[in-house]
């Protein structure tokens, strides 16, 4: 403000931009080191301290959808198929069953669809 010097004030100007530029980039470090900080460091920790138990119950888990796949395959009816789906509490029980619902539909359909075409060949 006080210099009458045009090159001198260019250069303060100059120097005020360039300040104002790293103070910028500063920030902008600051709030990309804060948007990308893992949040979750202690968490990969525990995950690792409790693998060995998730594996045993996801094991565990299996084999019980593997028996209920089994036990899937014995039953014959929709309406029992249903029952179970009811009584079912987790996510992977319900879409075996699910499954095995459409299954038996389309052989309901396929059995019904060749009993008409028998029928209307006669």
């Amino acid at each position: 403000e006080a210099t009458l010097d045009l090159a001198e004030r260019r250069r303060i100007r100059s120097a005020i931009r360039e300040l104002q530029r790293q103070e910028l980039e500063r920030d902008e470090e600051t709030l990309a080191s804060k948007r990308f900080r893992p949040e979750r460091s202690s968490h990969r920790q525990d995950d690792k301290e409790n693998w060995p138990q998730s594996r045993r119950l996801e094991e565990e888990q299996q084999a019980a959808l593997a028996a209920l796949s089994e036990q899937l395959e014995a039953i014959t009816t929709v309406e029992e198929l249903t029952q179970l789906l009811r009584a079912a509490g987790e996510y992977e029980e319900r879409k075996l069953i699910r499954a095995a619902i459409r299954k038996l539909r389309a052989e309901e359909i396929e059995a019904a669809t060749l009993a008409g075409n028998v029928q209307s060949s006669r």
